[in-house]
Formats: C-alpha cells, structure tokens, sequence
C-alpha cells in the first residue's frame, strides 16, 4: 500500500452569494497530492519486475488509466478494477481492465471494525 499526503494552504475564492462589494473571501483548501502517482509508478514498477501476473486496482481515478494501459498492452499482465462508492466506474479506467467489480456499500459496511474497537479507546469516526 502506498500513501499520498495532504497539502492545506490559504487560497482566495469567489463567494457564491456576494455580499455587499465582498465577492471573494480567503479559505483553506486542502489538496491530496501523490496517490494516484504513486499508485501508477509502483503498478508499473512491480509489473516491470514481474512482481505479479494479475493486479488488482482500487480506485475510480482516471489518473491511473495511463499506467493501467502500459501495463495491459506492454506487459500482458492482467488487469482487475475494484471501485468504491456508488458512481459508475470510470470509463477511461474500464477501457483497460480486464475485469471489474463495485464495492458495494453493504459490504463495506459490514466490513468495518466494531466500535470501539475491543480492548482499545480506538473509536471510529462520526461520518462513518
């Protein structure tokens, strides 16, 4: 598993509802940053290296079509897409996949751990 990491820094955006002569307001976004690269060099990387003849790739990114085709085409490796969420997967992505299949949110549901999480304070998020 790779990770990404999180970049937080103040921007200037339009308001959606101006205020007086106030059309724009300082806020903090926050951006994700590296994932998908990471995702898209070690698929390759380890595909190059015959780390494995089928990969399977979870995501709904089109970032990573281009690494997903190389892989296909170049190496002949076989490639799965597992998508999270409700959405449609992505088109670019289904173009290079060998198979495909949703995580369907029942499943995910019953796939998380109990809260708290048994001899632990270890909680898990409101939102979840």
């Amino acid at each position: 598993m790779y990770f990404g990491h999180f970049l937080s820094h103040p921007v200037r955006a339009p308001l959606a509802n101006p205020v007086g002569s106030q059309r724009t307001a300082e806020v903090i976004r926050t951006e994700e940053k590296g994932s998908d690269v990471n995702l898209a060099v070690h698929l390759l990387n380890d595909g190059w290296l015959d780390a494995y003849d089928c990969a399977v790739v979870v995501t709904n990114d089109s970032d990573i079509a281009e690494a997903m085709r190389l892989v296909r085409k170049q190496l002949s490796k076989q490639i799965g897409l597992v998508t999270p969420g409700t959405r449609r997967p992505s088109r670019q992505l289904m173009e290079h996949a060998n198979f495909s299949t949703r995580i369907r949110p029942n499943a995910l549901q019953c796939s998380q751990l109990p809260d708290p999480i048994p001899g632990t304070r270890i909680r898990k998020p409101v939102l979840w």
